[in-house]
């Protein structure tokens, strides 16, 4: 798209054409193209409303019915944070009751909506004048948020007078434009020297700036962590998704903290409470339940409260995997029942299989270099196929040694 097909679409007319159109269907789109131009809209029109069509199928998973009524790109709908996450987010900033929260690279759009549904007026800006244009056609049911091109290094922190009265919020690059992973998505970017704008940068608005959060990457480094400052990890259905920081007022509590949450579970706040985890030292240490701690417990580094919690050990530091006696259950971890545990070799392995004529597996690890393919022809055992039992088993160490866990959900 450019910045007229986004004017066009969010027009009377292009906003009727988007309503127009039915549910996405990949082998119908050359069909309903003809259709379209038979009717006499322009061809461009008609790629850019169909695009949208295909974009805001995709949306539903992040915006659920909100995505009907939005424009995306589709790097800024990759790159979007989901309406759940958002709102924590816009929680934040609301219960401060600032007069404005100037978002500092908006993308699409998807917090500064959120904001503005809790009431707080938003000045948004994006490098990009499409992305730009995306976002302000996505605030029109708020007048007074607002978005525009800008530069984050054009920012201009406000007077002493108005330190805290404002806010600002930000989403540094974190992809290489034009650039591709395997699955044909811009190349993420990992260190904080690759962010855009600057971590220095960042920081120096945090100074300017007191209310200040900052979405950035799930390996933001505990190091990292300015004084005061609390990083939150935050983990969707199991799935880390960033760290947020958050400074002055928004720090509600200063250090590491994880946010765990979920469409079919209430959110679940881990602290850092201090405990140390102690390790199993061997087979005999492993109880009857294993037990998989969330990954954003895992990358704030909170185990050893949840170890302390659920009165276990971990079976192999730093994996987020625990063990215990007793059928404990909280929302930190998933909890499995141990049907076996044993040293891994890939031969007493098939044949534990084999005994058992178990067809399918799944396998679970969480470090090491096993190959899942290559260990599945040695083992002679598909997917999840067959007509056989089926098993999980958990790929790990203890104390260093290789061990394999069969295991079943609680």
């Amino acid at each position: 798209m450019n910045v007229e097909q986004v004017r066009a679409l969010a027009s009377p007319d292009g906003q009727a054409l988007l309503r127009s159109l039915p549910p996405y269907d990949e082998s119908a789109v050359f069909t309903l193209q003809a259709s379209l131009r038979a009717t006499g809209v322009p061809a461009d029109l008609v790629a850019a409303a169909l695009t949208q069509q295909r974009l805001r199928a995709r949306a539903r998973a992040k915006f659920g019915e909100f995505a009907d009524d939005m424009l995306f790109t589709s790097d800024g709908l990759e790159q979007a944070t989901r309406i759940e996450v958002a709102t924590v987010h816009a929680a934040r900033f609301a219960s401060l009751s600032l007069a404005t929260v100037h978002d500092l690279g908006c993308g699409i759009g998807a917090d500064a909506i959120t904001m503005s549904v809790l009431g707080v007026t938003v000045s948004a800006i994006d490098a990009d004048p499409v992305t730009a244009a995306v976002a302000d056609t996505n605030l029109r049911p708020w007048p007074e948020s607002r978005a525009r091109v800008g530069l984050v290094e054009d920012f201009v922190p406000p007077a002493d007078a108005m330190r805290g009265r404002i806010g600002a919020w930000l989403d540094p690059a974190r992809r290489v434009a034009g650039v591709a992973d395997a699955t044909g998505r811009a190349r993420r970017l990992h260190r904080l020297e690759d962010l855009s704008p600057s971590w220095a940068m960042v920081q120096a608005i945090a100074a300017a700036v007191p209310a200040t959060g900052a979405k950035l990457a799930p390996s933001f480094p505990h190091a990292a962590l300015p004084p005061g400052a609390e990083a939150q990890w935050v983990s969707w259905e199991g799935d880390v998704v960033e760290c947020a920081l958050w400074w002055g007022p928004l720090a509600r509590r200063p250090g590491r903290t994880a946010l765990l949450l979920g469409a079919r579970r209430p959110s679940t706040l881990v602290e850092d409470t201090g405990d140390d985890a102690g390790a199993a030292r061997s087979l005999a240490d492993l109880g009857e339940w294993f037990h998989e701690a969330d990954r954003a417990v895992v990358q704030a580094g909170l185990l050893g409260g949840v170890a302390a919690r659920l009165g276990g050990l971990e079976v192999d530091p730093g994996t987020g995997y625990l063990t215990t006696h007793d059928a404990v259950t909280i929302p930190e971890t998933k909890r499995y029942a141990v049907r076996a545990a044993f040293p891994f070799h890939a031969k007493s392995l098939r044949g534990w299989l084999r005994d058992r004529g178990i067809t399918g597996l799944t396998i679970k690890k969480r470090a090491g270099r096993i190959d899942d393919a290559a260990l599945r022809r040695q083992l002679r055992i598909g997917a999840g196929a067959g007509d056989g039992e089926q098993a999980t088993i958990v790929l790990t160490r203890v104390a260093g040694d290789g061990v394999v866990l069969v295991v079943d959900p609680a």
